[in-house]
């Protein structure tokens, strides 16, 4: 399926080529962040992507899949990851909560075990962000990361 983002973003996937644009959906339990792990680290490894870049992406998407699975009530979702024309990584998860909820990282004390995702995601992409899904109705959280060049070029 050609993926057309949903997000702000001023550049969109609708430029990348079709083997650079890939989705799974999944279901929305533990099991999942893990399948989403390994279906991103092997389409990132095919492109050619230097190992540290592979590594930040798929660990910014899991986060964005944990937070789907934690925070709305979404029986599934939709994980998507794409290369742009200019080599940025550009991951997205939609869900399927059609409340609106503000995407505001938190400042959890050391002691916390958890609340530090989106803290995550803002240190590692290069933009980030959140709005309507236009594939599920729900939310899209998306992340662009920089420093995608390809090894194979």
């Amino acid at each position: 399926m050609p993926l057309t983002t949903s997000c702000p973003s001023p550049q969109l996937l609708g430029d990348a080529a079709r083997d650079r644009v890939h989705s799974l959906e999944l279901p929305a339990r533990w099991a999942s962040v893990g399948a989403a792990r390994s279906a991103a680290g092997e389409w990132l490894r095919t492109w050619g992507l230097p190992e540290e870049s592979r590594e930040d992406a798929v660990l910014v998407l899991s986060e964005l899949a944990t937070n789907a699975i934690r925070h709305t009530p979404s029986a599934q979702f939709l994980c998507c990851l794409g290369l742009t024309a200019d080599n940025l990584i550009h991951l997205e998860v939609h869900d399927h909560d059609t409340t609106a909820r503000s995407l505001i990282p938190c400042s959890p004390s050391p002691d916390d075990e958890g609340g530090r995702g989106l803290l995550l995601v803002q240190h590692m992409a290069e933009r980030w962000g959140a709005a309507r899904s236009v594939f599920t109705g729900g939310n899209v959280v998306w992340a662009r990361l920089a420093g995608a060049r390809s090894t194979s070029r």
